[in-house]
């Protein structure tokens, strides 16, 4: 049987000054039951005492115990490790992260009473490009527009009119510094992303990870997170304005085209109307080179291409 890849992404959090908490990789080669290791180490040069340690991982994931006690005093460059059993369940095909967490609790020491650890692992391979992950269809042709249902009421963005603004099939569009590519696909095909959560393959290294897309509605927003080469990783929030109507800054985006009318079920309509596609960013290490992109959790965001402003 395959396993699906496992790999860890090491948590973005700075270290707690004085008392340093870690946790040892989980199998997640489930169902299983895993056992995790959870260090704490006093770096301080008081003596720290009344340690406790509570672990956690998924919701609905079981840990015995849910804390441990740990008798006597650590001095300074003491540890102390504790074990605990994990209840994992079988693993799911597709790309997964798993986030565990660790807190100590205790006197003395750095003084400040409590310590966590962060611990975020990932199963599965990410998609190998944006196309493999359209999933929706906003471009038709005007003379056969059923297959579109970009808004979810079969209305559609008309390829005449994009590219009549120069959006045609394979063009290359400059946008906040970035060259992202229009989907590359006939009209009335899978072409964006609704975005649910899909993990992408990304290479490079930049400023901003910038998104070409527009928004159903005006809740067209969430979290995108970038993992890093080195396991780190980053969280950006970014979104679209509605394709009409609303503010063209909204989610703080950026106008790039706007096109006259759109497709419905029964044809070309709504002349006179601007139907737009923008262009939104969140901030990288430029230091770090990117791994994958983890797009929102939220299907009104539609995304058309991503790429890295250097």
């Amino acid at each position: 049987m395959l396993v699906p890849t496992q790999s860890v992404a090491a948590t973005t959090e700075e270290p707690q000054p004085g008392t340093e908490v870690t946790i040892s990789p989980v199998d997640l080669d489930g169902p299983t039951i895993s056992t995790v290791e959870v260090t704490v180490k006093n770096t301080d040069e008081q003596r720290l005492h009344h340690l406790k340690v509570t672990f956690a991982g998924p919701t609905g994931w079981a840990v015995e115990p849910p804390v441990r006690e740990v008798k006597g005093t650590l001095g300074t460059g003491a540890e102390a490790a504790t074990t605990f059993r994990i209840q994992v369940p079988e693993m799911r095909p597709g790309f997964m992260t798993r986030t565990f967490t660790a807190t100590a609790t205790y006197q003395g020491g750095d003084g400040l009473g409590t310590a966590t650890a962060t611990r975020v692992q990932k199963t599965g391979e990410p998609l190998p490009n944006i196309q493999a992950a359209f999933n929706n269809v906003a471009i038709t042709d005007e003379s056969n527009t059923l297959p579109g249902n970009y808004d979810g009421e079969g209305n559609s963005f008309s390829a005449q009119k994009l590219a009549d603004v120069g959006l045609t099939p394979g063009a290359q569009v400059d946008a906040l510094g970035a060259k992202l590519t229009w989907p590359n696909v006939p009209a009335g095909t899978k072409n964006n992303v609704s975005s649910a959560g899909q993990a992408i393959a990304l290479n490079g290294n930049g400023s901003k990870l910038v998104f070409l897309g527009s928004g159903v509605g005006s809740g067209a927003a969430g979290n995108a997170t970038v993992y890093y080469t080195d396991g780190t990783t980053t969280t950006g929030w970014f979104g679209f304005p509605n394709w009409s109507f609303a503010p063209a800054d909204a989610h703080g985006a950026t106008l790039i085209k706007s096109t006259d009318g759109r497709n419905r079920p029964d044809g070309y309509g709504n002349a006179g109307i601007a139907y737009r596609i923008f262009a939104n960013s969140i901030p990288l290490d430029p230091a770090k080179t990117v791994e994958l992109v983890v797009l929102p959790a939220n299907g009104t965001v539609h995304v058309f291409d991503v790429a890295i402003a250097p």
